[in-house]
This record gives C-alpha cells, structure tokens and sequence, in this order.
C-alpha cells in the first residue's frame, strides 16, 4: 500500500487453490515488522476491494500467518503450527488490555485489535528470547546505538 503498486487478489487466489501466506517487506519499504498490522491490512483491504464483509475472516488471516506462511518458505513441516515434532516457536499476548477487553473471539482479537507491542513472551525453538517483553538475547539499546551510528555513516 505504501508503494502503490496493487493489491494481490488473494480471496481469488484461494479460490483457486493456490498456498497464501503473510508476511513484511521490511522496513524499507514499510517502516515496521508488526505482524498484527500485516494481519489486520490483509483482511480489510479485501473487504473493501470487494466491498464484503465476510471474505478474510479472522481465523483464515491467521493460518495464513501462521502455517501458510510458513509453508510459504519451504519450512512447513518444522514451524508454522504446534504439533507434535515441530519446532516449539509460541507467543503469549498480554490481553489484559483496555484495548483487548472484553475478548469475545481471540482468532479476531488478534487479527483486528492486537499489536505486536502486546507480546509479552516469545519462545523460538524451546528457547525462551522474550520475557515480560524483555529480550534476552542481546542489549537492545546497544543493538540501537550501534544502529544509528551506522545509519549516519551511510547518510553522510
């Protein structure tokens, strides 16, 4: 949407069979990473490019983020969904939130009102990388200086 240039024709794509998943560009050319805004856009640009309501529903956006996408990248049988022998990679969302109160539908929740600044924990293959919304895997705020040092060096 931010660099106009079309609206692939999912709803028609599952029509006819065809493997969707979800995912970001990257920050150059959509400024974040959040999944829940992809989720979001991708079920209501449908609803309004065919002017209906029902087409995307929650649950769809979400298999589509989840075990299309990663079948979308040749890694289907290792992630993408919990199972027995793949790889342990869960989110647990805070949705003790006024913004998530009262959670009638979680699949919609998560889908329409959920951000990625609700994730509270992040485990990626039985490896615990977020807690309380703590990365412990390396200094965010060096990672962050380190960041914009480089972005000057390349500007100048």
């Amino acid at each position: 949407m931010k660099l106009a240039s079309g609206t692939a024709p999912v709803p028609e794509f599952l029509q006819v069979g065809l493997s969707v998943g979800i995912g970001t560009d990257g920050c150059a050319s959509n400024n974040n990473l959040d999944m829940f805004q992809e989720m979001d856009f991708m079920a209501k640009v449908h609803k309004a490019r065919l002017l209906d309501p029902t087409v995307m529903d929650a649950r769809q956006v979400l298999t589509m983020a989840a075990r299309e996408g990663a079948k979308a990248i040749g890694l289907g049988d290792e992630i993408g969904s919990i199972e027995v022998g793949k790889r342990a990679d869960v989110i647990i969302v805070d949705t003790h939130k006024p913004h998530l109160t009262p959670l009638y539908d979680p699949a919609s929740h998560l889908v329409y009102a959920a951000s990625g600044s609700d994730v509270r924990d992040v485990v990626i293959d039985g490896r615990l990388i977020v807690k309380d919304r703590a990365l412990l895997t390396m200094d965010v705020e060096d990672v962050m200086e380190q960041m914009t040092s480089l972005a000057r060096h390349i500007a100048s």
